[in-house]
């Protein structure tokens, strides 16, 4: 009897133990708001991330309330309302259109699982033409995006276009590297961020800001401008011009605050893990 109970014990606690290890789980279905297509669904404590399997962008970004805060949708003509929107939307006419949710304008590419634990999942997209390569890693804290294989003598930005609180609207506002002030939506930023190159967007609503990170310091452009119905951030990125051309990665998440110092702190300590 003490035997049956110390191994039903051991059991339990075992199960338990992998339970609340199990932050990362990695599903497969499809992204309904954004139109049915395929997706890996990878669900963490801090947000769940619909990664489209075709075109290699996430199309949504649902917070622990379940607000999405991308919002793509494949409607052809949709254009700002949803086609345009995803992150990191990279490679735009440089050897290819890859790594956005799919839409119209965008070429294919294959993706393996490469790693799957209750920690982390790595899943790594190559292009059709097998010149890029984005490799996505998920943790229970943060996304991170890769740009792991850069096809020689081509250029790419990193962009998050979306919408803050669900909506873009005139109760949106932003945070970045650049200073410690509260910017509202629709003013711009126009340079190079300072290092730690980070900007963050909060809804009035909200008891959260979604941000996103580039963890390699450039003199690059990092020009943030509002459109009417979504952001447009672009780590490497000036009008159409294309600045980045090596292995570079890039964060995004949510940090359960509105406040920039925590912001700031938690830029931080992403990158003291590198």
């Amino acid at each position: 009897m003490k035997q049956q109970f110390l191994l039903l014990f051991m059991g339990l606690f075992t199960f338990q133990t992998v339970s609340a290890l199990a932050q990362v789980e990695l599903d497969h279905g499809t992204d309904e708001s954004a139109g049915g297509g395929s997706a890996y669904i990878v669900t963490t404590p801090a947000a769940t991330y619909y990664l489209e399997k075709e075109g290699g962008g996430l199309s949504s970004v649902l917070d622990r309330d379940g607000v999405d805060w991308l919002g793509f949708h494949a409607q052809p003509g949709s254009g700002w309302r949803g086609e345009y929107r995803g992150f990191p939307n990279a490679i735009h006419r440089q050897d290819g259109n890859y790594f956005h949710a799919m839409n119209a304008g965008t070429d294919p590419s294959s993706s393996v699982v490469d790693v799957e634990s209750p920690a982390h999942v790595r899943i790594t997209f190559t292009s059709d033409n097998g010149k890029w390569q984005g490799q996505w890693d998920f943790y229970a804290d943060r996304c991170d995006f890769t740009m792991s294989r850069v096809s020689p003598g081509y250029r790419y930005w990193v962009q998050y276009e979306g919408v803050p609180g669900g909506e873009m609207d005139v109760t949106d506002y932003w945070y970045a590297s650049v200073d410690t002030e509260r910017h509202p939506i629709e003013e711009s930023h126009i340079g190079d961020l300072p290092a730690p190159e980070w900007m963050a967007f909060g809804d009035a609503s909200s008891p959260r800001m979604l941000y996103v990170l580039h963890h390699e310091d450039d003199d690059y452009p990092d020009d943030y401008v509002s459109r009417p119905y979504m952001t447009v951030l672009g780590f490497g990125r000036r009008e159409k011009g294309k600045y980045l051309d090596t292995v570079e990665t890039f964060s995004i998440g949510f940090v359960e605050s509105t406040k920039h110092a925590a912001l700031a702190q938690a830029m931080e300590k992403i990158l003291d893990t590198q």
